[in-house]
């Protein structure tokens, strides 16, 4: 076992700050400014998530003020025009909230992250009662993970699960987060496997593949930098 970050209730802010339905425009503004934080959790009397609202949407009202729109206005700016108007967390926010579970792996929680286009999340049990909230600089830890660590799990969890019958024959080596695989595999079909599962392991920046299959033999490929070994099956004959 290691200490690593593997899943969000690993890495998150169990303090968060968040509001509840009621709470008033010029008080959000005003949590928002003491915690430093530019978006909160909307909550219910027992702290289920029911959404977020963030500066942006209090923005709005700044946007629209004392301006006016025409009968051409489409549903986007209505929606936008209805929050500028909003005066409570309920009116302002976004609902209903992207969340993540506290299980959820971390590559999970960043591709979430990247997809809906935001850069927190509110962290939630089974119930949907929030227990913490996730960034980009929580997610990150997972590349503080020690190589050691890292060699030992591709080791366990790819090498042993794939080559069962001859794991001592393949070599792992980790630097800085980068997974390097080398030696003799009996099924070369499973090579391109070994790398995806490698590459799946958390902290992991990439992998370098150098296995050979049962009848195939490194040779210099003067077309790769650096001479760098390539599978080729034995008995190949290649034009000068």
């Amino acid at each position: 076992m290691h200490n690593t970050p593997n899943v969000v209730s690993d890495v998150m802010t169990r303090t968060v700050v968040a509001v509840e339905r009621g709470v008033t425009f010029k008080n959000i503004v005003k949590a928002m400014d003491r915690w430093n934080v530019s978006a909160l959790p909307v909550v219910d009397v027992g702290q289920r998530v029911l959404g977020v609202v963030s500066q942006a949407d209090l923005m709005l009202k700044e946007g629209f003020h004392g301006g006016g729109i025409g009968r051409s206005a489409g549903l986007g700016l209505l929606s936008d025009l209805a929050k500028a108007e909003a005066r409570t967390a309920e009116e302002l926010m976004t609902a209903p909230a992207i969340t993540a579970v506290e299980d959820d792996t971390l590559a999970h929680a960043a591709r979430t992250m990247a997809y809906y286009g935001v850069k927190r999340l509110p962290v939630i049990d089974d119930r949907g009662v929030l227990q913490g909230i996730v960034g980009p600089s929580d997610l990150l830890k997972v590349f503080l993970r020690d190589d050691g660590d890292i060699a030992e799990e591709v080791r366990r969890e790819v090498v042993a699960f794939l080559f069962p019958e001859a794991p001592e024959s393949i070599r792992v080596a980790v630097s800085d987060g980068v997974v390097r695989l080398t030696g003799r595999v009996p099924d070369s079909t499973l090579v391109p496997v070994a790398v995806r599962l490698a590459g799946a392991v958390e902290g992991v920046v990439g992998v370098d593949c150098d296995l050979l299959g049962p009848h195939s033999r490194p040779v210099l490929d003067r077309d790769l930098p650096g001479g760098r070994a390539v599978e080729r099956p034995s008995g190949t004959v290649e034009s000068p």
